[in-house]
């Protein structure tokens, strides 16, 4: 437990910090479309990051010099181009919280998205594999601190997933809908300079 619990602990905490993946799991869970499935892609998505870092794959950006830099600009333009999705809703504005019958996302192209905002987007890699795995090497049993680590993330995506519906009075809204769309573009926008600067 002197391993497992700070591991846990850190994990929330760096998390806990609006980003591309928490937004995205908002956004869902806000309209309860696909809940399950997003909650499980970022929480094992995070685990497996969590296990290479402890495991000690954080070698591999220094091995391949070209894979930070492909990562950096790649995910760079992922999160400007969706948040300028969200820009777009939070122009155009007119939405209202609908239910999960109403909206006609699929799942597939859903889950894509995710997939695309997780694993494009190098702040994910900084703080799983490079903070957490060189933390877990100060630890005696950093195996424990990474099972921690991924409790932890597994906990946090499901109290968002699922916990974002408490919210939904408030989204019931058309103009809160334009400024999570809005808080959201400038988000990635904000996340995709600091890769580039």
């Amino acid at each position: 437990m002197t391993s497992f619990f700070p591991g846990f602990v850190l994990s929330i905490s760096l998390i806990l910090a609006i980003g591309a993946q928490n937004a995205f799991l908002l956004k869902h869970g806000l309209r309860r479309l696909h809940v399950l499935p997003i909650v499980l892609v970022c929480a094992t998505s995070d685990a497996i990051l969590i296990i290479a870092g402890v495991a000690g794959f954080g070698a591999l950006a220094e091995a391949v010099p070209w894979f930070e830099i492909a990562m950096r600009y790649g995910g760079a333009a992922f999160l400007f181009w969706y948040g300028l999705q969200n820009a777009r809703s939070a122009w155009r504005g007119g939405t209202a919280m609908e239910s999960e019958s109403d909206v006609k996302t699929a799942l597939g192209p859903t889950l894509l998205t995710l997939l695309a905002i997780t694993w494009l987007n190098p702040h994910g890699y900084l703080d799983t594999v490079v903070l957490i795995g060189s933390i877990s090497a100060q630890y005696d049993d950093r195996f424990a601190f990474g099972a921690g680590a991924a409790l932890g993330s597994f906990a946090f995506f499901f109290a968002l997933g699922y916990g974002a519906r408490l919210l939904s009075p408030i989204f019931a809204r058309p103009s809160a809908w334009r400024i999570l769309d809005g808080v959201i573009a400038l988000t990635m926008w904000a996340i995709a300079l600091s890769l580039l600067i």
